[in-house]
């Protein structure tokens, strides 16, 4: 049975790049490692509506019940279940990029107090109780500080999701820096975590630098499993 391991972040961390890098370089050292995207926009029914959400079809950000939206990526997960549940029995590690934190940091980020506390609790048992989505055994946070993200989302190559320069969520800079903020809790507080900070002083660390850390630190959590 393998490990289940996110990695998250906020838009323009570079969870994509560094994902696909994790990937590359644990097959070379022989081991059987398989990679999920979420959202899976064009292989399931709602990760085509979560590009529409993005794409502003269902109103701005503001307009629509977190509740709600959270189901659009659970839904998509749920959707994906049993390839994922495959991965990890016919792999020693299955890489995610983004996982359930994602749907709890985008969508807590919009409400505060006891209705964050009831949405993130609502999200974990949807995926997790509801749609029996296991747990990750390790979560890495690639942290970026929203200034500097926001340089690297402009940077972004043409999305099959969108045909805007930055989708509804990447566009809010304000809404960026909440996310960021949950995120920074959920690494806190939770289990199974690990932060890797992305800039160093006021410069982004070149990706083969991360790529770096990224490797160190998953193998200190391997290590301690």
């Amino acid at each position: 049975m393998g490990l289940l391991v996110a990695i998250e972040g906020i838009d323009g961390s570079g969870k994509g790049t560094q994902a696909a890098r994790l990937l590359d370089s644990l097959r070379a050292q022989g081991t059987r490692c398989q990679l999920f995207s979420f959202p899976r926009y064009r292989d399931t029914q709602f990760g085509a509506k979560i590009g529409d959400f993005l794409n502003g079809r269902f109103g701005n950000l503001d307009q629509v019940s977190p509740f709600l939206v959270s189901l659009l990526f659970a839904g998509d997960r749920f959707e994906s279940r049993q390839l994922l549940l495959d991965a990890i029995r016919d792999n020693d590690i299955v890489l995610c990029d983004r996982y359930v934190a994602s749907n709890i940091a985008h969508q807590a980020a919009k409400v505060v107090g006891e209705e964050r506390t009831e949405l993130i609790r609502w999200i974990q048992y949807v995926e997790h109780q509801l749609y029996g989505l296991p747990q990750a055994d390790c979560t890495l946070f690639l942290d970026v500080p929203v200034a500097h993200a926001t340089q690297l989302i402009a940077l972004k190559a043409q999305r099959t999701y969108t045909d805007r320069a930055a989708d509804l969520q990447e566009a809010d800079s304000a809404y960026l820096q909440k996310v960021h903020d949950v995120y920074t809790l959920l690494a806190a507080e939770g289990t199974g975590w690990a932060r890797v900070h992305c800039v160093e002083g006021n410069r982004i660390k070149p990706v083969e630098d991360v790529a770096g850390d990224v490797w160190r630190v998953l193998g200190t959590v391997l290590n301690k499993r």
